[in-house]
């Protein structure tokens, strides 16, 4: 829901005006429905807004109170917020809107920096004090809603994007090396504070900071899911955590239908939206519309599954929308997918996602789905061999690194190569923190923290933002994955994993979604790169552009033209798709 910028500046110049505004514009197809600017001498707050909860004026942003002398720029959704409103009014606050940006504000004002741990949901919102000069920014748990910054000198610019810190100017646009490493070595994945770009940082999820009038600031991690076994717990049977998995599942599937408008769902014909789906009929939801996309087949590898979607579709008596994309439409539509990302992202289904998003906004502005199950639950191919593992960090990257650190060098131009394996670092690091029980429950944290806020998560935001729709994502209700991070490995691994949740999907769902082989959102031209699609990806890869900057050594570019099909990673990702991406989002916006 919406989109929001600005600018502070600590050394008491005025924010402009003008940078505000065209960060602002530049996120007009995330909030289509409004837009208003706020400056208050040094800050400056943008905001587009797509109505989806109180839809009056009152509600528009940013929002000013200024009986309490605050100020408030918000994207996302509170799902508590009535709840949060009435115990408010019960301490003395007076509304004068009947959304959730207000209660923000008035629980900063009855709560401090405690505030965030009482809301559910997901949000990134900037908070301005007009008495005390401080200036308060704050992600969800799960990084849901997406927040970039720049920081130049003691100016410091953030956007719901990083294209519209683009459109401001004055950015050091040069290639960070460590971003870059990630990027091909960690599966596209970017942890924060690093972006491909050096000029931009990415707000860590489940962070508050709070910044000082002179632009000192204190950061405070407000929430990390524990990964251990609790005493308490050890008497549970399999059936216990069953009925306790799905009990929580339909109370996160309610909250998420908290809207003025009505909810749909992005249907894949998978598990994990089928389950939503069946959870959504049995709380009476009616006239449900639901969503699935398929693409034309390419190297005898079949491009959709719409014979599971179409199944539960009619097994509910949902509105169902089938779309089905062919190759000329795919190719049509790489340029807005690649301008749609805030960072270059592999993942092939961001095109599906892109198409399916800009039908379904045709009928719709809200919808769930599906993503984070098989991060909280273990669903992936990667998960098993770390049960009985003993080596959890070279096992880990040898089923989920796309290469090695020595086979990066062979492959990047020396001058943008990190010094040290800074992605193998990195998951050293996650694994040799306490509050994970097993090598399995390593992975799992790290995956839910870490590669789901900047893999799954960010396609989906950017993905369905690019047309004003709003996704929200049950199976991240942060209630659900603690209870999931108590539940022993063995029972989540089960059925060639997600054992634990297939076991409640059949308390709801027709069977044939469930014992069946897990499918993707298959795109399989982006996969056997073939035809147009090599023309284009070498033309990308070759012009003068990508001459002068100079990612990639010659020699491996020439090799991938020659074999894209037997370039593929670990994770069955194409090489030359990756490369050719990063490139593609380069030169899409003018770097």
């Amino acid at each position: 829901m919406c989109g929001l910028s600005g600018e502070i500046n600590f050394d008491g110049r005025p924010a402009d005006a003008g940078a505000v505004q065209k960060m602002t514009d530049a996120l007009t197809p995330r909030g289509p429905d409004g837009s208003g600017i706020v400056l208050r001498g040094p800050l400056g707050l943008g905001h587009r807004r797509l109505k989806i909860i109180d839809l009056s004026e009152k509600a528009q942003q940013p929002m000013v109170d200024a009986d309490l002398g605050i100020t408030l720029a918000f994207n996302g959704c509170i799902y508590n917020y009535p709840e949060l409103r009435q115990e408010l009014q019960g301490m003395g606050f007076n509304f004068f809107s009947t959304g959730d940006t207000e209660v923000i504000i008035k629980a900063w004002k009855a709560w401090g920096p405690a505030c965030v741990e009482r809301f559910k949901g997901m949000f990134a919102f900037v908070l301005y004090e007009r008495d005390s000069g401080r200036t308060v920014v704050a992600r969800d748990r799960f990084g849901i809603k997406p927040l970039y910054m720049a920081q130049k000198g003691q100016r410091v610019r953030f956007a719901s994007t990083l294209p519209a810190l683009l459109a401001a100017g004055d950015v050091d646009t040069s290639i960070d090396p460590v971003g870059l490493h990630h990027y091909m070595t960690f599966h596209a994945v970017v942890p924060p504070p690093h972006t491909i770009l050096k000029g931009v940082q990415k707000f860590p999820a489940a962070t508050l900071r709070v910044y000082e009038a002179d632009g000192a600031y204190k950061d405070h991690q407000y929430w990390q899911v524990d990964m251990t076994r609790h005493e308490e717990d050890a008497n549970l049977s399999a059936e216990d955590w069953r009925d306790r998995v799905l009990d929580s599942l339909r109370t996160a599937v309610k909250r998420r239908m908290v809207a003025d408008v009505p909810v749909g769902v992005l249907l894949s014909g998978g598990v994990d939206s089928s389950l939503i789906v069946g959870l959504l009929a049995e709380l009476g939801q009616k006239d449900l519309m639901t969503f699935s996309v398929g693409f034309e087949e390419a190297n005898g590898e079949k491009g959709d599954e719409f014979v599971y979607s179409d199944l539960i579709a009619k097994h509910y008596g949902t509105k169902h929308h089938q779309i089905f994309v062919p190759h000329q439409r795919l190719m049509e539509a790489l340029p807005g997918t690649i301008g749609a990302m805030s960072e270059p992202m592999v993942s092939y289904d961001n095109v599906g996602f892109y198409l399916l998003s800009q039908e379904v906004s045709k009928h719709i502005k809200v919808v769930q789905s599906g993503q984070g199950a098989d991060e909280v639950f273990a669903g992936y191919h990667w998960y098993p061999p770390m049960l009985d593992t003993d080596d959890p960090v070279d096992t880990y990257a040898k089923a989920f690194f796309d290469r090695s650190h020595e086979t990066l060098k062979t492959q990047l131009n020396g001058a943008y190569m990190a010094d040290t394996d800074v992605s193998r670092a990195l998951v050293e690091a996650h694994f040799a923190q306490g509050g994970a029980a097993t090598p399995v429950d390593q992975a799992l944290r790290l995956d839910s923290q870490v590669m789901l806020v900047d893999d799954p998560v960010k396609r989906v935001d950017n993905m369905t933002m690019a047309w004003g729709l709003e996704a929200r994502v049950p199976f991240l209700d942060h209630d659900l994955v603690e209870l999931a991070g108590r539940i022993p490995p063995e029972h989540k691994l089960a059925q060639g994993g997600k054992g634990v949740l297939k076991e409640a999907a059949r308390l709801v769902i027709p069977s044939e979604v469930i014992d069946r082989k897990k499918g993707y959102f298959p795109v399989p031209a982006l996969k056997y790169i073939q035809g147009p699609y090599l023309d284009m990806v070498r033309e990308t890869l070759t012009n003068q552009a990508a001459r002068e900057r100079g990612l990639f050594n010659p020699d491996y570019l020439d090799r991938l033209f020659d074999d894209p099909t037997s370039h593929i990673t670990p994770l069955r990702g194409s090489e030359l798709w990756q490369v050719a991406v990063l490139e593609m989002w380069m030169q899409q916006h003018g770097l």
